[in-house]
């Protein structure tokens, strides 16, 4: 029996309009293996649709979406728009208007990818990031501009429903992993917000009698990520610690190039979208060169979510076999193209292993 699944693509900018076609082919293929079907529905929303029409997407654009199981990003960015104008045009209201209140970010060592760390440690963590309140709110302003007293406000907002919703989604997260919950913080130096978020993630994990829950500044935790990151298993952080952790991670394994994530609803009411951690990266978009795993790998996590791990199991280990037998972009030390990696990957899916447990 085949599954079908509607997913809104919106390749965006950059090089999302080379990373998002290349990972589509490989989905459909393995799609075709274990008997899915997949209606990809094109969205040219993006920074050209703004430079047309004045906005990132259409007034009724969450409408549009909401009829979709799942959306797929490429990359939101261009230097002829400030970021503002991009990301609070498209993709924050899509994270809130959904409710994808976590942001799933795994950071994991894969051979074929030199990490710039001496040491050789396997690293296997995942970074739960609280996804719609935080430090990105949107109370705030400016004033005095121009004057030489202008200045500018912007209030960081926690509730207690935000923070323990992901403290809860980590630590069953942790429960299932190694048990080890490590929360980022900084309550030595904000001294209302962070304390919050301290007693609230302490009383959600105390619920979870086989989870070990440490609290780290993040200044030290960010160092702990570039100096023992295999001694973490799972991070859980507000918005904005969370973002910087995640970048962290996966320049520490060796390009945030791979890095993936996906924004989850988790009561899957409304839509999860699924992109790469990367930008649109202007510099290198149009050449072929761009690194396709962290949009594979995106597609992987979608995959899972949408309810089909022996599918994202395949696909995961496809890209990986990719890696491993020296297919690897210019970004992670290889000298392949991105048509060739994707080529490499197709090749793999038809020869990996991939039956048995993940």
């Amino acid at each position: 029996m085949t599954s079908s699944h509607s997913i809104a693509v919106i390749a965006g900018d950059g090089i999302g309009q080379e990373v998002v076609p290349a990972a589509i082919e490989c989905l459909e293929k393995i799609a075709g293996i274990h008997g899915l079907d997949f209606d990809f529905v094109p969205f040219d929303w993006g920074s050209e649709y703004y430079l047309r029409h004045g906005r990132m997407m259409p007034v009724d654009g969450l409408n549009q979406l909401a009829r979709h199981e799942a959306i797929f990003l490429g990359a939101v960015g261009s230097p002829d728009i400030p970021d503002a104008e991009t990301l609070w045009g498209l993709l924050i209201p899509i994270r809130r208007e959904f409710q994808q209140y976590i942001n799933l970010r795994p950071v994991k060592t894969l051979d074929g990818v030199a990490s710039p760390l001496a040491s050789n440690e396997p690293i296997d963590l995942l970074i739960v990031r609280e996804n719609n309140e935080g430090e990105y709110s949107e109370i705030g302003g400016r004033m005095f501009r121009g004057l030489p007293q202008e200045s500018a406000v912007q209030e960081t907002v926690f509730t207690r429903m935000g923070i323990a919703r992901a403290a809860h989604y980590a630590a069953r997260l942790a429960s299932s992993r190694r048990g080890k919950l490590t929360s980022a913080t900084k309550s030595n130096g904000i001294i209302h917000t962070m304390p919050f978020w301290d007693e609230v993630v302490a009383e959600t994990v105390a619920e979870y009698p086989d989870v070990v829950l440490s609290s780290e500044l993040v200044d030290a935790l960010a160092a702990h990520v570039v100096l023992k990151p295999w001694t973490l298993d799972v991070i859980v952080a507000s918005n904005l610690f969370g973002d910087i952790l995640s970048d962290l991670g996966s320049a520490v394994t060796g390009s945030i190039g791979l890095a993936p994530s996906a924004n989850l609803n988790p009561e899957r009411r409304f839509p999860s979208l699924f992109e790469p951690v990367h930008g649109s990266a202007p510099d290198i978009a149009g050449k072929g060169i761009a690194n396709p795993v962290g949009q594979i790998w995106s597609g992987v996590m979608m995959l899972d979510h949408l309810g089909h791990p022996d599918a994202a199991r395949h696909l995961q280990l496809a890209f990986e076999a990719a890696l491993r037998n020296g297919a690897g972009t210019r970004d992670v030390g290889g000298t392949a193209s991105t048509a060739e990696f994707i080529k490499a990957v197709l090749e793999a899916i038809d020869t990996v292993p991939h039956d048995g447990p993940a």
